[in-house]
C-alpha cells in the first residue's frame, strides 16, 4: 500500500498520478512531470522533465513547488534525487522542514 493518499490537486494544478509515481503540470497542452519513488515517510523525487517548448518560464520551478506541497500536505519528507531538486530546495528554504 502507498504512503500516499489518492491526491488530486494542490499548489498550481500540480497533481500526483500515483498510478505512474510521478507529480504532473499540464501548460499550453504539454505536460512537465516529477518522477518519484516512495520510501517508508519519504518521497524521491529522481528526476523533472519539462518539454522544450515549455523552458525557461519557471515551468520546472512550478512543478517542483506543487510536488512539496502535495508532499507536506501528505505529511511526508523529501528526498531530492535530481540536481533540479537538489538546487530549488538550497533557494527554498521554506521547505526544509520536510527535507529528509
Amino acid at each position: 500500500m502507498s504512503d500516499l493518499p489518492p491526491s488530486t490537486s494542490t499548489g498550481d494544478h500540480v497533481r500526483n498520478n500515483i498510478a505512474l509515481s510521478r507529480y504532473e503540470l499540464d501548460v499550453d497542452g504539454t505536460m512537465a512531470f516529477a518522477n518519484y519513488r516512495l520510501s517508508p515517510g519519504v518521497v524521491v523525487i529522481t528526476h523533472t522533465e519539462t518539454p522544450s517548448a515549455l523552458r525557461g518560464r519557471g515551468i520546472a520551478s512550478r512543478l517542483v513547488h506543487g510536488a512539496l506541497e502535495h508532499i507536506r500536505a501528505d505529511g511526508l519528507k523529501v528526498v531530492a534525487g535530481c540536481s533540479f531538486v537538489v538546487d530549488y530546495l538550497q533557494k527554498h528554504p521554506e521547505f526544509s522542514d520536510i527535507t529528509a
